[in-house]
C-alpha cells in the first residue's frame, strides 16, 4: 500500500512538473512575435518571413442565377480587389532610407511593369466565405527573389577590400544588431554604420545573389530567438545599436569599438557577403 502511494505521488509530481514546463514554454513562445508593419489600407509586411500580404472582399451579385454563380462571382471580385490592394501595399514598402518601391516605379517603366507582373502572380493564401455570401481573399508574395532582384542596388558582386588589419581578431558566423528601443523601421536594404558614418554593412558589402535570395537582413524581436536562427548560425557577434539615422529611421549606427571588433578578422567579411545579419527591433 505504501509502495503504491509512493508511485502515485511520484506520477503526480512528474505530471505537475511537465505541466509547469509546458506553461512556461507556452509563455516563452508567446513572447516571440514576427516583425510586422502595415502597408496600404489592407496590407501587412511580415519582415521576419519576408512576405507581404493584402486582403480583398467581394460581394455576390444582386440577382445571381444560382448559389454557385454567386459564390464564384464574389470570389472573383475579392481576388481582383486583393491584387489591387497588394499592388498599393507593395508600392509603400521601403527599399532603403531614401526610397520606396513606388519611387522606383515612378522613375522606371520597366520596374513598374515588372512589379505589376509580380503582384498579378502572387499566391492566394486564404479564402473565407462569409454568412452573407461575401468572400474574403488574402494574397501574398515574397519580398525576396524576383522583386528583390528588380529593386536592390546593382552594385559589385563581391564586397570591397577591408581597410583593417584583418588578422588576429575574433571570428564570428553572423551579426546581430540589437536596435530595440530606437524606433528602427524595417527596409529591404538598410545600412549599418559606425559612429563616424563609415558603412560597416550595406549594399556595398554583399554578394548580390545572396541578397536577392535571402534578403539583406533578417528582422526579429527576440535575442535568444535570433541567436538560434540559422541565418547567423552558431557564433554570431551581438552588438547594441547606438542610434537610428535618417528621417525614415532605417539605418542604424553601432559604436566604433564594435565596428572594429567586427572587422578585426578578414573571415568575418565572408558572412557579411552572405547577408548573415539580423536586426532586432521593437
Amino acid at each position: 500500500m505504501v509502495h503504491r502511494r509512493a508511485m502515485v505521488i511520484a506520477v503526480l509530481a512528474v505530471t505537475a512538473a511537465l505541466f509547469a514546463l509546458g506553461t512556461a514554454g507556452a509563455q516563452m513562445l508567446g513572447t516571440i512575435k514576427d516583425v510586422e508593419t502595415t502597408a496600404g489600407s489592407s496590407g501587412k509586411v511580415d519582415w521576419t518571413t519576408g512576405v507581404i500580404t493584402s486582403v480583398g472582399i467581394g460581394a455576390p451579385p444582386a440577382n445571381p442565377a444560382n448559389p454557385a454563380q454567386a459564390r464564384a462571382m464574389a470570389e472573383r471580385a475579392a481576388q481582383v480587389v486583393a491584387y489591387r490592394n497588394l499592388l498599393e501595399s507593395v508600392k509603400g514598402v521601403r527599399v532603403d532610407s531614401q526610397t520606396t518601391v513606388e519611387n522606383f516605379m515612378v522613375t522606371s517603366d520597366v520596374i513598374r511593369t515588372q512589379v505589376s507582373g509580380f503582384v498579378q502572380g502572387a499566391t492566394i493564401m486564404d479564402k473565407k466565405y462569409m454568412s452573407d455570401g461575401s468572400v474574403e481573399v488574402t494574397v501574398g508574395m515574397k519580398l525576396t527573389g524576383a522583386l528583390a532582384d528588380q529593386l536592390l542596388p546593382k552594385g559589385p558582386a563581391t564586397p570591397p577590400a577591408v581597410s583593417v588589419p584583418g588578422t588576429g581578431g575574433q571570428v564570428y558566423t553572423g551579426l546581430i544588431v540589437d536596435a530595440r528601443g530606437l524606433g528602427v523601421r524595417p527596409a529591404m536594404a538598410p545600412k549599418v554604420t559606425n559612429e563616424d558614418g563609415k558603412e560597416v554593412y550595406g549594399s556595398a558589402w554583399i554578394n548580390r545573389d545572396w541578397a536577392v535570395r535571402e534578403g539583406m537582413v533578417g528582422y526579429l524581436k527576440d535575442l535568444p530567438q535570433a541567436q538560434q536562427n540559422p541565418r547567423v548560425t552558431d557564433k554570431p557577434l551581438v552588438v547594441k545599436a547606438v542610434k537610428a539615422t535618417g528621417d525614415a529611421r532605417v539605418d542604424v549606427v553601432i559604436s566604433n569599438a564594435d565596428a572594429a571588433m567586427l572587422q578585426g578578422a578578414s573571415q568575418n567579411m565572408s558572412f557579411l557577403e552572405k547577408c548573415r545579419v539580423i536586426i532586432l527591433v521593437d
